[in-house]
């Protein structure tokens, strides 16, 4: 097992050499200001049956979890995901079918028994099939997967339960720091065929009151190592790189913290003034709810992005089955509609698009939708001037009907978007992955492997919205708007509604017959 534990402290954070005391058996922070992540590499031999069976059939596999609540990325760890889990997934054999990893993802989720949630029975009924748009960006998942899951507790009493049982270092030490990730801002799970080898990671970009006290003892087994870093990063030379300097050991080998300075191309950039954006939805919502993502002008300033690099601002939803998009109404080239809403174009879709199913009816977690936003004309301008006016982008959406409740209502949640600025990048420019990329996030294989991502941060205390759905409402409660008595004033309307037929029928009939009866009499008389 390897253990990799990196501290990023901001260029203008204080530090104390004495925070940091390196001995022979250990290596102890005290009061650190600064984010912080936690990997850990195991082999399969170190893990539990079940889990290494449904890696074995894996070519690869990437777990994605983000919370709601709202926390600033750090550099170089800015990407982001929509809050809740992301699965992407490539099985062995393309054509193979199985059950195991949906049945570890029902213990790992363990969902409530109000959520809206899509079991996960088989991967060719619950995963959906992303888009490809770009054919040389080869590092995407054949098969993506998500749900709404608020907290991992499920998952980190699974590896109190499991995981920690195989592992050399059972105990408390495995149990602590399993607990530590339920107050992480994200968590990575990454696995792959050809290292053979499962990475865990855990980001927590602000420090716990009073800031990060720990101590790290040298493992005890040989095969393990613990490697530490206290880093500060900043901009490089070039627009695409990242230059990092600090602090580096390993536990129980090196005797003093060595000094380092290193620089490296990253997709992922941090925008150098503060740009953030809020998602909301205009009430009443009813059937068919408008999202809104509102920025302050002064965050649409072009990204730093080389001066010849093309950038365009985009949002990538992720919708739950119990919402959609009408993509014959978002792909549309009307420049009104487009116009109206602040959209460019529909970039790319996946996943469940019936317009007319209930979600009962719809098998697979829901859709992603790729947009391209507008900016307002002239924004480097806009930007510089103090206009404290927001540009807007509206969305439409649309409500699935949703299973019947014994209140009449239901909560449909939707999780906020990714905003992003993407700038492709001449042909010559060097991106290599680096030590703190992160790939499968389900919008970054939408784009070519020269594209230069900077994130705008998501303003809002909690980064999930809820919607009030009615709904038909169970039997067992007061009110006329159950199903029984819908059901009975349904069969009576049927009722009234043919008997009105049938006599509307007979009338004509009887008009008809006695018509012809006179026009035979006075046929008659005329001869």
């Amino acid at each position: 097992m390897k253990r990799r534990i990196t501290f990023i402290q901001r260029v203008d954070a204080s530090f104390d050499p004495q925070q940091a005391v390196l001995t022979a058996s250990s290596l102890s922070v005290r009061d650190l200001d600064a984010a912080r992540e936690d990997r850990i590499t195991v082999g399969l031999h170190e893990l539990p049956e079940e889990l290494r069976a449904v890696l074995e059939q894996s070519h690869e596999l990437h777990l994605r979890w983000a919370s709601e609540r709202s926390f600033d990325a750090v550099t170089p760890y800015s990407s982001r995901v929509s809050p809740g889990l992301h699965v992407n997934y490539t099985p062995l054999q393309s054509e193979s079918s199985s059950e195991a990893l949906c049945t570890l993802l029902r213990t790992i989720v363990a969902p409530s028994k109000d959520a809206q949630y899509k079991d996960c029975s088989k991967q060719e009924d619950s995963f959906i099939t992303p888009p490809l748009l770009s054919t040389r960006f080869a590092s995407s998942a054949s098969l993506q997967y998500y749900t709404h899951l608020p907290s991992i507790r499920s998952l980190v009493k699974y590896i109190r339960d499991n995981v920690c049982s195989q592992s050399r270092e059972d105990g408390p030490e495995c149990h602590i720091r399993a607990d530590a990730l339920l107050s992480a801002d994200s968590v990575d799970i990454d696995y792959d065929n050809i290292s053979h080898a499962l990475t865990m990671s855990g980001l927590w970009t602000s420090p716990p009151l009073g800031g990060w006290t720990d101590k790290f003892q040298t493992p005890a087994s040989a095969d393990d190592q613990i490697e530490l870093g206290l880093l500060g990063a900043e901009a490089g030379l070039e627009p695409e790189e990242i230059k990092m300097g600090g602090l580096l050991a390993v536990v129980g080998q090196d005797k003093k913290l060595k000094p380092t300075m290193f620089s490296f191309p990253s997709r992922h950039q941090s925008l150098t003034e503060p740009s953030s954006y809020t998602v909301s939805f205009a009430p009443p919502t009813g059937l068919h709810p408008t999202m809104s993502i509102s920025m302050p002008r002064s965050s649409l300033k072009r990204p730093p992005a080389p001066s010849d690099a093309t950038c365009a601002l985009h949002t990538y939803l992720t919708l739950p089955s119990t919402i959609f998009g009408d993509q014959y109404q978002l792909a549309t080239t009307d420049p009104l509609f487009l116009e109206s809403h602040n959209l460019v174009a529909l970039r790319a879709l996946a996943g469940e698009m019936d317009l007319e199913a209930p979600d009962w009816v719809v098998q697979r977690w829901g859709s992603n939708w790729l947009l391209e936003l507008a900016t307002p004309p002239e924004a480097e301008h806009a930007a510089s001037t103090s206009d404290p006016s927001n540009w807007t982008a509206t969305i439409p959406l649309h409500l699935r009907y949703l299973p019947p409740s014994e209140t009449g209502h239901r909560t449909a949640h939707i999780p906020w978007p990714v905003v992003f600025w993407a700038c492709t990048v001449e042909d010559n420019t060097k991106m290599g992955v680096n030590p703190f990329d992160r790939t499968n996030l389900g919008w970054d294989s939408l784009f070519g492997p020269r594209t230069l991502f900077y994130q705008l941060q998501p303003a809002g205390n909690r980064l999930v919205e809820e919607i009030d759905v009615p709904v038909l409402r169970l039997e067992g409660g007061d009110g006329y708007f159950q199903g029984k008595y819908i059901e009975l004033g349904t069969c009576v309307a049927i009722s009234l509604g043919f008997m009105w037929v049938l006599w509307r029928l007979a009338r004509v009939a009887w008009s008809s017959g006695v018509g012809s009866k006179r026009a035979e009499a006075a046929h008659d008389k005329n001869d």
